[in-house]
């Protein structure tokens, strides 16, 4: 053989190779994209779809079991293909109660379950603080910190991931009325209605009632001397108020039935937004709202041909409006007024709107409804998880939930009205003194302490400390290892 005929055999290999290579390369990219879509082979070779199951767990490293089936490899912080349909969940861990929920998975979709916390069976507990003086407590969305308000002007701000607790003095003599101006110069003797922290946890809006007349003031917990008393500020009796970025600079308030911005930094609010408002949330620049119909281009139609439409139009409407934007887009009509949140979910916004006893669920961009559902009591408050997950209504001790993952909404009954959030994802309640945690949804109720004071909040604290208040002490338990 010549080296002419060698050298053609030999480019010969070489294409069939580099054409093997590449068949195999789209084959195996082929069966990538398969998977991905939720496609699979199943025991008897038959192509069918399956969805995608995320387990998370508080600690990790819990064993996974899948209807009542387990494996080695099957542990928390990991992903199961599993056929579309009903399966049950259950976690278990050395030294840790377990828990469970039935799940339905739908063809070619993800179910995360990134929640679920174990507590430790032999919790050992300690009184680390004294707190018979406290009047309120509050603790900062990341759970970090813990501001105790008692008579006088001098509040307590403390550091609940220090392993020994140094309380810090915040002195509010200056901040809030009725304090720093009176013989009483050292009491405080308002009322707190309700505070809200900032996303930075470094400011807090407070509103406090004195007598008849309430006041908002937004507390500066670094330096309480760059407080701001806002209805002083400005004048102003203000129905609403709404912390709108992370540093509490940008408030959204309602005055006189009206929505406004208020910029802290320049002192100045805003013309109005929206007139005759009734309830409103937002998420980022985007603020949606139900307000009553005002007649005007944004009055909402379903008739292409507005000049011919004679319809009375509704008497509300749901609306949404970016800061900047000179004017409000029309969403909808609304028979009657109604409670509304917007938030984002994986990556898209959706829209909640809670009239009477019947919660809707739209998609945002396309405002298309994705959910209805007719309750058995009527919500007096809506609130959003914090990682959007979930929307939680309730009234007294009847919650509903609104659980994104599983497009659904399930009621259930807390042990009393005494209840609140002891993490992101779980609820507390307080019944005769018997703290009872619960997912998000009322499921996996478990009883950890008694002896709790149901007048203060109850936290977790670094996934390792739980802490509530007891007989005048400030008492932690240790939950994980």
């Amino acid at each position: 053989m010549n080296q002419e005929e060698r050298a053609r055999r030999q480019s010969r290999r070489v294409i069939i190779s580099e054409i093997i290579m590449l068949l195999a390369v789209i084959a195996t990219v082929c069966v990538l994209v398969f998977l991905v879509s939720g496609y699979w082979l199943n025991s008897d070779f038959e192509v069918e779809r399956q969805g995608l199951l995320q387990v998370s767990s508080f600690p990790t490293g819990a064993s996974v079991t899948i209807d009542g089936e387990s494996s080695w490899l099957q542990r928390t912080n990991t992903s199961k293909v599993l056929t579309a349909g009903e399966h049950t969940i259950v976690l278990t861990k050395d030294e840790y109660d377990s828990w469970s929920k039935t799940i339905n998975v739908k063809e070619g979709l993800l179910y995360g379950i990134h929640y679920p916390r174990l507590f430790l069976k032999d919790r050992t507990k300690e009184k680390v603080l004294d707190v018979t003086a406290a009047t309120f407590a509050t603790v900062s969305p990341n759970r970090n910190r813990m501001l105790i308000a008692n008579a006088t002007t001098d509040w307590k701000l403390i550091n609940l991931e220090n392993n020994k607790l140094e309380p810090r003095s915040i002195d509010i003599s200056k901040v809030f009325p009725g304090t720093g101006d009176s013989e009483n110069s050292k009491l405080f003797t308002g009322e707190i209605i309700s505070a809200d922290w900032d996303g930075n946890s470094e400011h807090i809006l407070f509103k406090v009632k004195y007598n008849d007349a309430f006041e908002w003031v937004i507390l500066d917990i670094r330096d309480p001397k760059n407080s701001v008393n806002i209805t002083r500020t400005f004048a102003a009796n203000f129905d609403q108020i709404k912390i709108f970025d992370s540093s509490a600079s940008t408030l959204l308030a309602v005055r006189d039935g009206n929505l406004h911005k208020i910029d802290l930094s320049s002192r100045q609010i805003s013309a109005i937004l929206v007139e005759k408002i009734h309830s409103f949330d937002h998420f980022e620049s985007e603020i949606v709202f139900v307000a009553d119909y005002v007649p005007a281009s944004s009055s909402p139609t379903n008739d292409e041909n507005e000049s011919t439409n004679t319809a009375t139009p509704a008497p509300y409407y749901l609306g949404l409006v970016r800061l900047g934007d000179s004017e409000a887009t029309t969403l909808s009509e609304l028979e009657a007024p109604a409670k509304v949140t917007i938030s984002k979910f994986y990556d898209d916004k959706y829209i909640s709107v809670l009239s009477d006893a019947n919660i809707k669920l739209y998609k945002k961009d396309e405002f298309k409804e994705v959910l209805s559902s007719n309750l058995t009591f009527s919500p007096a408050t809506m609130k959003v998880g914090r990682d959007g997950n979930f929307v939680t209504m309730s009234r007294d001790a009847q919650i509903a939930t609104l659980d994104m993952e599983a497009m659904a909404v399930r009621e259930w009954q807390a042990t009393s009205p005494s209840f609140g959030w002891l993490d992101d994802n779980m609820i507390y309640s307080v019944a005769d003194g018997t703290l009872t945690v619960y997912d998000f949804d009322g499921q996996n109720g478990r009883q950890l302490s008694s002896n709790v004071s149901s007048h203060f909040p109850v936290t977790i604290t670094s996934d390792k400390w739980l802490y509530y208040f007891s007989d005048g002490s400030l008492v932690r338990e240790i939950i994980a290892k």
